[in-house]
């Protein structure tokens, strides 16, 4: 069957597939330890305390941040699975396509229901509740992106369009990271009228409709058999999975990207936290410094590809992680330098990581395709999905551990009881998080020294 590539038009309407399940990734991410775990200034506010946020795991962890690890690790077993029924696909509608098409209304509805804690206070239905939701969010998430993003190698037909796909899907995750946390800005006039909790979730509401159209779009508008006549993979996820990892260099960047995660995430979750806390500021400034993040960061995106066509993508990386510690860097320092307090920090981070994230937002995506290519050519068998969902594992992972992190590390130094079942956020903690994830970052550009980016472009351009 002959197929074409993707027109620069089609590439845009997959990349709203992504703009679409980034929502819903960013209000989960972004929401549920700030709306489970809220500062002290949103309980005067009237927030509510559903599940208890003590360290009253062990003593050391909190119950959210078991939650969220449980669910995480759930979410990591999935995705070889859901890979490999995608690999061995035989529909007639493609391998990818149909999968994304069967997850996408139930991924939008759960995500707004990890939100719906039925008991109006710290209740055990509530904990049961959560992660029951959060369980079910996290296998429709791998449902809809792990075959989204093995499409990224088979549309991507070359390196041009490869870095193209690449650029586009970055530039609208970033903007659907933005778009989660609008209810920053949005909640506060609908409080007074329906109380704090529903001020959220009525934004949680209108966000998911608006990813779900989104996450359609190219459902129903790209013809999967069109670009791409792949031969289903004869191997079971287990195999699949273990000829995978095989990779050397899909290994060598697997342990980089569980990093990277890592720290995005601390940095991620936290930045409410830091907005509000450690810079005492308005939370209406999340929202301001994140979008001027993403907008100046989008500004870079057109030299990335020129600057990988002169660096190659591993140095770019490297660079990108040593950017993204110096901002957080900012943020650890917090209160501790003279003058380094109020919205100049918020400016600091935001001028010093928007290069970063660029490299960051296109490259490893790219990096992976390159590696699932390389593997196909050197073992006659195309797994993309395997090798994305691995990617996607390895983000997962980093996410659950970071989730887990954070929930015990931001509350340390505080004065309150750390057993208490109304523990919030303290200043100490949150520097101790800003530097964990200082770390993390120079850990992932350490590991990415020993990628053979040489070894996997030579292959690639030795077959065309």
């Amino acid at each position: 069957m002959k197929t074409r590539r993707l027109t620069k038009k089609e590439m845009w309407i997959f990349a709203i597939g992504q703009l679409g399940w980034s929502i819903l990734s960013g209000i989960v991410n972004t929401w549920l330890v700030t709306f489970y775990l809220p500062t002290q200034s949103a309980v005067t506010a009237g927030a509510i305390f559903y599940v208890p946020t003590g360290l009253v795991v062990f003593g050391a962890l909190t119950v959210l941040g078991i939650i969220s690890f449980v669910c995480r690790i759930f979410d990591a077993i999935t995705d070889p699975w859901i890979a490999s029924l995608s690999d061995r696909s035989t529909n007639p509608k493609g391998r990818r396509i149909p999968f994304m098409q069967k997850a996408a209304i139930p991924f939008a509805m759960i995500t707004v229901l990890v939100f719906f804690a039925p008991v109006e206070a710290i209740s055990t239905v509530n904990i049961i509740w959560v992660l029951v939701f959060l369980i079910l969010f996290y296998l429709f998430m791998t449902m809809y992106c792990t075959p989204y993003n093995a499409l990224i190698s088979e549309f991507g037909q070359t390196q041009e369009d490869r870095m193209y796909i690449s650029t586009a899907i970055s530039l609208t995750f970033f903007f659907g990271t933005l778009i989660a946390y609008l209810p920053f800005v949005l909640a506060g006039p609908l409080q007074g009228a329906v109380g704090y909790a529903w001020s959220y979730r009525i934004w949680f509401i209108v966000l998911a409709v608006i990813a779900l159209i989104c996450m359609l779009i190219p459902v129903f508008k790209l013809h999967e058999k069109d670009f791409v006549d792949a031969k289903p993979s004869e191997s079971d996820v287990f195999g699949s999975l273990k000829k995978t990892f095989r990779n050397q260099n899909f290994r060598r960047f697997a342990m980089s990207d569980i990093a990277y995660w890592i720290g995005l995430t601390l940095f991620q979750t936290g930045l409410p936290f830091f907005v509000k806390v450690s810079m005492q500021l308005d939370e209406f400034y999340t929202t301001v410094f994140l979008g001027a993040m993403t907008v100046l960061s989008a500004c870079f995106y057109p030299f990335v590809s020129k600057l990988v066509l002169k660096h190659g993508k591993k140095k770019l990386v490297i660079l990108g992680f040593v950017g993204l510690a110096l901002a957080y860097a900012v943020t650890a320092l917090i209160g501790l330098v003279p003058g380094l307090s109020g919205i100049l920090p918020g400016v600091l981070i935001v001028v010093i990581a928007a290069f970063p994230m660029a490299l960051l937002g296109i490259i490893p995506q790219a990096i992976v395709a390159d590696v699932a290519e390389e593997d196909a050519i050197v073992t006659g068998e195309k797994r993309e999905g395997m090798f994305f969902a691995a990617r996607t594992f390895a983000m997962k992972f980093g996410q659950s551990i970071a989730m887990l992190v954070f929930t015990s590390l931001a509350v340390l130094g505080t004065t309150q009881d750390l057993s208490s079942n109304d523990l919030t956020a303290s200043p100490t903690g949150l520097r101790i998080v800003a530097i964990v994830a200082v770390c993390f970052c120079v850990l992932g550009a350490i590991m990415l020294f020993s990628y053979d980016e040489n070894k996997v472009m030579k292959t690639i351009e030795e077959k065309k």
